[in-house]
Order: C-alpha cells, then structure tokens, then sequence
C-alpha cells in the first residue's frame, strides 16, 4: 500500500483511479481514454503481455516501483496546482508528467529479438536514454503524439546519464521535469519495505548491472558496494546526495507534496524515518537489525 494506506501499488487499476480523482477534481473533465489505455497498456508490459516485450525481470524497478512514482508525480502535480494555479500545472501538463512517469523506467525491459543483453538489469546505465527511445514511437500510437518530444527528455530528471542543468529542454517543461526527479527519489524511498528492497532486489540489480563493482580508466576494479548489507550501510550517505538533488538540482519542488497533503508532506516523512533506521544499522554493522518480512514481488504475484 502507499503512504496513505489506501492506494495498491501494486495494482494499476487502483493507481489509475487515484490518479483520475486527481485529474478530475483539477480540471473538472473526464479522464482521458487515452491514459486509460496507457495504464492498461503498463501493466501488459511488465507482466509480459505486450506483444514484442520480455516481462520485467528487474524485481526492484518492477511495476510497483513504476505505480508508486506514477502516484507520487501525480500528487506533487497536484500540490504544483494548488499551491501556484492550474494555469502553472495545466492540464496538458498533467498528462505529460503522468505518462513520463509510467515510463520513466520501461528501459528495463527488453525486446523478444534483443540479443544484446540476457538480462533487463544489464540495462541499468543506459534505461533512461531507452525508455526515450520507447516513448518517441508509443506516444503517438496511442493518440499522444503532442507528448513524445517532451516526454523523450523529461525522463532523464529521473536518470544520471545527463546532468539535470544540462537536459535541454523548453522552460514550461522544466517544472514537469523536476517534479518527476522528485517523485523518483520520494516514492521508491518511502516505501516500507525500502531497505529490505535494496538488500534483497537492488542489489542484485547493480551487481547485474555493472553498477556494485566499476572499473576505472586505469583498468582497476573499484567496489562501490561489497555486499548487500553494504549496501544498507551506505544508504544513509546516498540520502544525503539525494537530498541535495532534491534542493538543489531540482528546486525543491517536493515540498508541493505538503500541498496535496493539507500540511504533512507523507512521503518526506516516512523516507526520514526509514534513513534514520538505515542510519542505526550503519552505525551498529548489523543488518540483522531488518525484521521485516519482503512479500513476494510483483513479479512473483503476477506469475
């Protein structure tokens, strides 16, 4: 469930009704069909129903991550509206910064024909610049043509492959853009299973994905992380750069969440509360410390 207990993130269904009410009590007009389609079209991506695509095989940037970012996109553009005017966060605005969340990952997966790669996580450097890539051709499939340029570069708010000062990209987009980046950070890190999820899912993702062990332009291994539990140890300093990106790189643009929450910013709560526990197993070396049981992942409870 999400922050406020009341949303299955791991249902697109459920999500897209939230997001709806959202959208519906912003601008007083339907839903469109068009996201309809595109949520329905999400959840046969990951679970290997789009013709074309392998299912996702990224247990920790799995469908729930997706649902949980799309989640939290959609209430900081809500709080964007609330707190400056729909005239800031316009309903075109809206569309686009949803469907640039619903695919701010979908370079994770991989084509039937890819022979390139034996795994989605082999893709982890490079699945900002993919999921580009995907949305150029989908968007207009599906009658959101309008969207595929700005969507193609908004996505990289979310990645590191460029710089966020550095994304070209048209002013009124920028804000769409900084809210997404935010939503990344926000949503995977208030989630309460969080660390068990970096020591059980990400890890192995990172391992998969060069991103644990590096070599440097001397041709020397450098081990960013040695283990899973390391990895726990060091989320703590990880928070510390994320925070920063979050004030700095993109203009503090999570505080519309207190907005959209009627004063408690949710998400900034809980991941507070989950670092300052990352925070007491770095400091004891013991991550026995993690008594909570992961469930099964989305993956799993699809098959």
């Amino acid at each position: 469930m999400d922050v406020t207990n009341r949303v299955d993130t791991m249902d697109p269904v459920s999500v897209s009704f939230e997001v709806a009410q959202i959208y519906e009590r912003l601008y007083r007009r339907e839903f469109p069909s068009s996201l309809i389609r595109v949520f329905a079209d999400v959840g046969r991506l990951y679970s290997g129903e789009f013709p074309g695509y392998h299912p996702c095989e990224t247990d920790y940037h799995d469908v729930q991550h997706i649902l949980e970012v799309t989640l939290a996109m959609t209430r900081l553009m809500d709080g964007c509206a609330q707190a400056a005017s729909t005239q800031v966060m316009d309903e075109r605005l809206f569309r686009l910064g949803t469907v640039s969340a619903l695919f701010h990952d979908i370079g994770y997966l991989r084509r039937l024909d890819d022979n390139e790669k034996k795994h989605g996580a082999e893709y982890t450097r490079t699945h900002v610049g993919r999921g580009a890539e995907f949305m150029s051709w989908y968007l207009p499939e599906v009658g959101l043509e309008d969207l595929a340029g700005p969507a193609a570069r908004i996505v990289h708010f979310t990645g590191y492959e460029v710089p966020v000062g550095n994304i070209q990209i048209e002013p009124q987009y920028r804000m769409v853009g900084n809210l997404l980046g935010s939503a990344d950070i926000l949503a995977q890190m208030a989630d309460r299973y969080y660390l068990e999820k970096c020591r059980d899912r990400l890890y192995p993702e990172f391992v998969l994905g060069g991103i644990a062990r590096q070599i440097d332009a001397q041709g020397q291994e450098k081990v960013i992380f040695a283990s899973p539990a390391d990895l726990i140890f060091k989320t703590p300093g990880f928070f510390a750069g994320a925070h920063k990106r979050l004030e700095q790189d993109l203009g503090g643009v999570y505080r519309y969440a207190d907005s959209h929450f009627k004063g408690e910013n949710l998400y900034y709560s809980v991941v507070r509360k989950n670092i300052d526990y990352a925070r007491t197993i770095s400091e004891t070396q013991d991550v026995s410390l993690l008594r909570r049981k992961l469930p099964d992942s989305s993956l799993q409870e699809a098959a």
